[in-house]
C-alpha cells in the first residue's frame, strides 16, 4: 500500500517492515494487524488493516513520530 501524507510518500512495498502485531485471528471481524515500517529515509509509519468491527475496519497508513517509535514498540 502507497500513500501520501504531508508531501511524503510512505509505501509498505519499498519500507523496512520492522514490527508486526497480531491480535485475533484470520477472519475475526474485532480482529486487527499493526505493521511498523522505516522508510529508506527514515521515516516510520504503521500500516493497519482488520475486520469489520476491528479499530481498523479499512486498510490504512498512519505516520508515526520517530520519538513514538519506542513507545509503539512497547505497547506491543
Amino acid at each position: 500500500m502507497k500513500k501520501v501524507i504531508g508531501k511524503k510518500e510512505y509505501n509498505t512495498e519499498t519500507a523496512t517492515m520492522l514490527k508486526r502485531f497480531t491480535y485475533g485471528f484470520w477472519g475475526d471481524p474485532t480482529g486487527y494487524e499493526e505493521q511498523l515500517y522505516q522508510t529508506p529515509d527514515g521515516l516510520y509509519f504503521v500500516y493497519v488493516c482488520g475486520g469489520e468491527t476491528s479499530p481498523y475496519p479499512t486498510e490504512d497508513i498512519q505516520r508515526l513520530a520517530k520519538t513514538k517509535v519506542s513507545e509503539w514498540l512497547d505497547a506491543h
